[in-house]
Formats: structure tokens, C-alpha cells, sequence
């Protein structure tokens, strides 16, 4: 134990000393705060800008003088970023107004079933046309309605009925938990990819130097490998809770900004100690591989090359948890069989706990499962950890490995 404690405690230095590692970590914390800072930052310059808060101006050019008024008042109502004006003025003379940057858009209209948009620069994004077409359809209709006998009062009875449902969810609400669970499986995708690569590159840098021969004599293998593996899922979570941290506190100081999100930063209590066990576990399992793959490399070129299997494993795992959460069914065959394999479980189970209802039973069985595939993954890596440093000047085989551990 005293062994482990000095490994576990030179390996999460190394982490926190490195200097990549503060540099993305100061990056991610300072470009997220930017991101959650970035509403009150551009109502700040768009205030400036305008002196006294102006509305940009949008014209309405009518052929029609009896529904001029009529349309100025419905306009203004739905598009209430714009001060809406009537013009008598020509169509070239609107269209002057809006190269000049006296109005930034105008509606020419021809009757109320035909006008002419002009804007001067057309965004991808504008959909001033699609809001003109509702409002002077309704219009439309109304007149129409009158014209048949009906009453202005009664036209617009009609036409403003409004259809109340209801929605009530007995099980788990998907589109609210997609957020959390989303995040949680590309950071286990991140922070796995990251540091599992880092682990597999510690071990195969103490081989390549020669350090490896002296730590096997001098310190138990086993704490060796746990040592390094926890060291580096604490380096991670470090750095994940500094990066959540960040925007946790970012949202709370511009909650007003973000109206409509506070839902996807109030996670229930229970799924965050389910995302932080699986989160743990899955880190655990593929960092105990990335770290035996790393022994047992010849030199520190061959990492990429030899963790690939590993690597590919994971991907596949990550495509098919996300295949099932665009597609809304968590609880197909494939999902239901991931959730009980060590290599997929972490991302496949938690995926399945917030967007649907699984058992408690189904959720204990992955969770010891998970734990004695850890047990026994760290304890095997440590013995290939010790057999690695034999593994000099030759392309590691998997015969040649196993044959070395039943020896030790």
C-alpha cells in the first residue's frame, strides 16, 4: 500500500506539472467561459452600437391603403426586434432607404396575398418571408370571413382557437436527458482516447529508458499499474470537473441569457452518481489495456500502431451508442446486449438509465460486472506490465505474452 501511494502520488505530479496538460486545460475553461459569457458580451456591444437601444427599422410599402394600417399592427406584433413603419414612398425608393442603411428590410406589398421582400445583405438564416406568409394569410382569412357576412369579432374568434394538450411522461424524458447524456459519453470518448494514449506512452517511454527493469525490482507490479492507471483518471476528472465547473458557474452568473437551458443544468442526483460510476469503471477498463499495450511495445514509434485494436474497440462502441440515441430506441437487442459486455457497458448502460426505465436488478448486474472486469484487467495488466520489460527487440505476439505470464 505504502508502494502504491508513492507511485499514485509521482504519476498524478507528473499530470498536474505538465505543461500540455494545464495549457488544454486553461484553454477549454477560459474558451467554454467565453461561450457562456458570450450573450451579456454581445448585448454589451449591440447596446453601444445603438446609442439608446433603437430597433432596427422594417418598412411596409401597401398598394392597399385600407389594409395598411391593418398589416403595420400585425407585422409589429410578431416581428417585435423591428420597428415597423408604413411608407407611401415607390419601390426604388425603398430600396435606396435600404442600401443606404435607413431600413435595414421592407415588404412591398402588392394585396395580401402577393408582396416583394427586399433586404439588403440576405442572410442563410432569415426568415422574415416565412413569418410574412403566416401573418398575411391570416389576414387574408379574416377579410375573407368578413366579406361573407361574418363580424371582425367573429373572424377572429375563428381564427385564434387555440388547441391546449397536455403532456405527461411516466417514464424518462429523452429530449431533456439527451443533453446529459450526450456530454457524458463524448467526454468518456475524450478522456479515454486522451489519457488512456497518455498511459500506454508513460509505460512504453520507463520501457524504452530502461526505467521499467528498476521499478520491477524495486516496486510490486500490480501497485504499479493501479498506481499509474487511478493517477491518470484523476488527472481527468480534475480536469473535467475545472471544465463542467467553468460552465456550471458561468450559467448560474448569466441564467437570464440563457432562458430555456435551465433544464440541462439541473441533472437528478441519482443519474449523476450513475454517470460518475460508469464514467470511473470505463476510464478504468480501457486505461488497464492502454497501459499492458504500452509494456508490451518494442519502442515508443509502435504505440499508435499497437493500441489500435483497443482503439477501434471503443470506436465502435461510441457509434453504436450514438446510432441508438438519434434514433430514440436505447432498448434494442444491440443495446440491450452492450450494456452487459466490460468494453461497452460504461456508455451503453448509463446511455439506456437516462433515456429510458431499466431495472435496478439489470443496473446492479452491469455494475459487478464492470467492477470484476476491472479487478481482473488491472491485475492481469500488471502481469504483462512485469513480463513487458522481457519483451525487448521482438513484435510482441499474443502467444508469446501469455506463455511469458504463466511463467511469472
Amino acid at each position: 500500500m505504502k508502494q502504491f501511494g508513492k507511485i499514485l502520488k509521482f504519476e498524478l505530479r507528473n499530470y498536474l506539472q505538465n505543461k500540455v496538460f494545464i495549457g488544454i486545460t486553461l484553454f477549454l475553461v477560459i474558451a467554454l467561459a467565453i461561450v457562456m459569457f458570450f450573450p451579456r458580451i454581445m448585448e454589451h456591444f449591440s447596446g453601444n452600437e445603438s446609442g439608446d437601444g433603437e430597433r432596427p427599422v422594417m418598412l411596409i410599402a401597401n398598394d392597399s391603403p385600407e389594409h395598411a394600417e391593418m398589416v403595420q399592427a400585425a407585422f409589429a406584433a410578431v416581428f417585435a426586434q423591428y420597428e415597423v413603419r408604413l411608407t407611401d414612398a415607390d419601390p426604388a425608393a425603398v430600396q435606396e432607404q435600404i442600401t443606404s442603411g435607413e431600413a435595414e428590410c421592407a415588404f412591398v406589398l402588392h394585396s395580401l396575398q402577393s408582396y416583394t421582400y427586399y433586404v439588403n445583405n440576405l442572410s442563410m438564416y432569415d426568415s422574415n418571408p416565412t413569418t410574412a406568409d403566416a401573418v398575411l394569410q391570416s389576414l387574408y382569412r379574416t377579410n375573407a370571413m368578413i366579406e361573407n357576412g361574418l363580424t371582425p369579432e367573429q373572424a377572429e374568434q375563428i381564427l385564434s382557437v387555440q388547441i391546449a394538450h397536455e403532456t405527461r411522461s411516466l417514464g424518462k424524458d429523452q429530449f431533456q436527458n439527451f443533453f446529459y447524456t450526450y456530454v457524458m459519453i463524448f467526454a468518456l470518448y475524450m478522456v479515454i482516447l486522451l489519457y488512456g494514449q497518455m498511459v500506454a506512452t508513460n509505460v512504453a517511454t520507463e520501457k524504452s529508458s530502461r526505467a521499467m527493469e528498476l521499478l520491477i525490482t524495486s516496486a510490486n507490479p500490480v501497485s504499479m499499474m493501479f498506481g499509474k492507471v487511478i493517477a491518470s483518471c484523476l488527472a481527468g476528472l480534475l480536469q473535467l470537473v475545472a471544465v463542467f465547473g467553468t460552465v456550471l458557474v458561468c450559467f448560474r452568473l448569466n441564467r437570464s441569457y440563457w432562458a430555456g437551458m435551465e433544464s440541462f443544468f439541473d441533472m437528478p442526483p441519482e443519474l449523476f452518481l450513475y454517470m460518475l460510476v460508469f464514467f470511473v469503471l470505463g476510464f478504468f477498463i480501457y486505461a488497464f489495456l492502454y497501459g499492458a499495450i504500452g509494456s508490451t511495445a518494442t519502442k515508443l514509434e509502435d504505440i499508435n500502431t499497437s493500441v489500435m485494436p483497443i482503439t477501434v474497440l471503443f470506436i465502435v462502441a461510441f457509434i453504436v451508442v450514438i446510432f441508438s440515441m438519434t434514433s430514440g430506441d436505447v432498448d434494442n437487442t444491440v443495446m440491450r446486449v452492450c450494456s452487459y459486455i466490460p468494453f461497452t457497458s460504461p456508455m451503453a448502460m448509463f446511455t439506456r438509465i437516462a433515456m429510458s426505465t431499466v431495472p435496478f436488478y439489470e443496473i446492479l448486474i452491469s455494475i459487478v460486472i464492470l467492477i470484476g472486469s476491472v479487478i481482473g484487467i488491472g491485475v492481469l495488466s500488471a502481469k504483462i506490465y512485469r513480463v513487458g520489460v522481457l519483451l525487448y527487440g521482438t513484435t510482441p505476439r499474443i502467444g508469446a505474452i501469455l506463455k511469458a505470464i504463466r511463467k511469472a
